[in-house]
């Protein structure tokens, strides 16, 4: 008899500015190993919804992804809510920070770190 290896496809994608500085703040901060990336959702912000981005380690409910070397956690109904996002880094003179590409938001507020589904 062979096992069933289950591969999950991550929900979200970095471009490589986000990956770049993904790197270095993971690096400037000095996590151990089992830090990954929290990418996710919570209520609140000017169109309902906000998203959570920041090192966190793993908890009960998360999938781990692999996403261009960054371990990523996500809590399982979040994926809900993000699937498709893709996310960049701007380092712009009119910008600079992470930015959110979401095929599931009906609408985001300036900002753009809120929005509605």
């Amino acid at each position: 008899m062979s096992a069933i290896v289950e591969t999950l496809t991550a929900p979200v994608t970095f471009t490589t500015g986000a990956v770049k500085e993904l790197f270095k703040l993971r690096d400037q901060q000095e996590l151990s190993d089992d830090f990954g990336l929290r990418i996710g959702v919570e209520g609140g912000g000017c169109s309902g919804m906000s998203y959570v981005l920041g090192f966190d380690q793993k908890k009960d409910g998360d999938q781990e992804f692999l996403i261009d070397g960054i371990k990523t956690y996500m809590h399982k109904a979040h994926g809900l809510y993000l699937a498709g996002m893709q996310i960049d880094f701007q380092d712009g003179l009119n910008a600079r920070g992470f930015t959110f590409n979401n095929p599931n938001a009906a609408s985001t507020c300036g900002c753009g770190t809120s929005f509605s589904v």
